[in-house]
């Protein structure tokens, strides 16, 4: 196998394996695994269910649909993620679906600020409350159904309350290391 190759972490990513060979062959598993096009999400929540409570999001490309009967969806965060932290404790998240033009946003919520949200337009979800950012071309609010352990990151399994169409605009798309569209 040839491991020759460009490799590039997103904004926010780190790569935590022990040694040398670790680290390479973590590279290689991405590198290969990153020619498979995804597209691009924010994950939200609030900190708490009290007034006052603060939004938290999280960028998240390992999103899929599960089930239709129940309507399930699944995200995989790394365990140590503050927004999964507060989506365990709230038992609620939105998957925020981002358009083409809202890399800005993709790269904000991959960081590692404490306040994502300032000056970001966004009102809360009709069934959990959790954010709903603006200019978005659908979201999936959802309920924790299941949380389960998968290596460095978990499985978060989640049972859809309220979902719907935003924009109608393309969909922001990551391929080998950048963003993209479906043009």
């Amino acid at each position: 196998m040839d491991r020759d190759h460009d490799f590039e972490w997103r904004p926010g990513e780190t790569l935590e394996v022990d040694g040398e060979a670790a680290r390479t062959e973590a590279s290689w598993f991405r590198e290969v695994l990153g020619r498979y096009a995804s597209g691009v999400t924010v994950v939200t929540t609030m900190t708490g269910t009290t007034p006052g409570e603060s939004p938290i999001g999280m960028t998240c490309q390992s999103f899929t649909s599960v089930s239709l009967d129940p309507p399930l969806v699944a995200f995989l965060p790394t365990r140590q993620s503050r927004a999964y932290a507060a989506i365990r404790r709230s038992g609620t998240f939105c998957v925020n679906l981002l358009a083409a033009d809202q890399a800005d946003v993709s790269d904000r919520m991959a960081g590692p600020s404490d306040d994502k949200f300032a000056g970001l337009a966004w009102h809360p979800a009709p069934g959990t409350g959790a954010p709903i950012l603006d200019g978005i071309v659908g979201y999936v609010d959802c309920t924790v159904e299941a949380i389960h352990e998968a290596g460095d990151h978990v499985i978060v399994v989640g049972r859809v309350v309220d979902l719907a169409t935003g924009e109608d605009a393309k969909p922001l798309v990551y391929h080998r290391g950048d963003y993209t569209t479906t043009d």
